[in-house]
């Protein structure tokens, strides 16, 4: 304020107001005239950054700068400049942390699974997620059923909302499809509807034994981290601003694609091939 008015009243009396010694005043003057020394390597980042289409976080940004301008930046020192332009990548969003209060409501399972994603036969293990596909008519919600054995996709619902009914439609919709036998392992992250009362109730009805990944561990449940990244690549990339219509026949044609005609490179077959084999 006294440097915006200073010519219009005295800086010695309105320093005298504020009391704030003339000393601290002219040194706050001299450091905020001088040039940022950020100033070149602010403009190296962001130029990356648009380069990117914002698309790139600091570790990105760091390579773009090593291969582009032959700039070698510590990678904290790129993501505190990155924090002091207020960007960020688009790439991935940090998803909602959802948490139901209530002892009795609130229900956590072991990690039975322990990544070990491999299945001797089908509907052995299964593993399951929510994510999330950006439509014009605000963000819309994949439930997801994936079994292990051949990757085969046993079930999924879309929705406009990611609600309990979404993932109960999902298994519902797999147990009218598939031969469930007891003990069929069921893994999940640790999203609030697989912690939820209805979901145990749900399981044990089914004879399923519920498993979940370590929370904020996504490799714990990378099988169907790796399948949502195909959809979105292959698939959803193409459509970048889709209703909610629209994205669900992208993804009804991906799904039937994957499962019946998008050759496995580790078995060299598709998942419906694999499938029949072992029945």
């Amino acid at each position: 304020m006294i440097y915006h008015l200073r010519k219009d009243y005295s800086v010695k009396a309105m320093c005298r107001f504020f009391r704030i010694s003339r000393a601290a005043y002219y040194g706050w003057v001299q450091h905020m005239e001088q040039d940022d020394p950020d100033q070149e390597r602010l403009e190296w980042v962001h130029e990356a950054y648009r380069a990117s289409h914002r698309r790139y976080g600091y570790r990105r940004i760091k390579l773009w700068l090593m291969r582009r301008r032959q700039v070698n930046l510590n990678h904290k020192t790129i993501l505190r400049l990155m924090r002091k332009l207020g960007v960020r990548s688009i790439a991935r969003r940090p998803r909602p942390y959802h948490r139901l209060l209530g002892g009795e409501n609130e229900q956590r399972y072991p990690n039975w699974l322990d990544r070990d994603f491999t299945a001797t036969r089908a509907n052995q293990k299964w593993v399951t997620d929510v994510t999330y596909v950006h439509t014009q008519q605000g963000w819309a919600y994949l439930s997801v059923i994936q079994d292990l054995h051949d990757g085969f996709i046993v079930a999924y619902q879309f929705g406009q909302q990611n609600s309990m009914d979404l993932v109960n439609r999902t298994l519902h919709q797999a147990q009218q499809r598939e031969r469930i036998s007891a003990g069929l392992l069921l893994h999940s992250d640790q999203g609030y509807q697989y912690r939820s009362r209805a979901w145990r109730i749900l399981t044990q009805a089914l004879d399923i034994v519920p498993s979940m990944s370590r929370r904020g561990n996504c490799w714990d449940n990378a099988p169907i981290e790796n399948f949502f990244s195909h959809l979105k690549e292959e698939a959803l990339r193409h459509y970048p601003n889709p209703t909610v219509e629209e994205a669900s026949q992208v993804i009804d044609e991906y799904m039937t694609f994957y499962n019946y005609e998008r050759i496995q490179l580790k078995t060299k077959l598709t998942p419906y091939e694999r499938r029949c084999q072992s029945d």
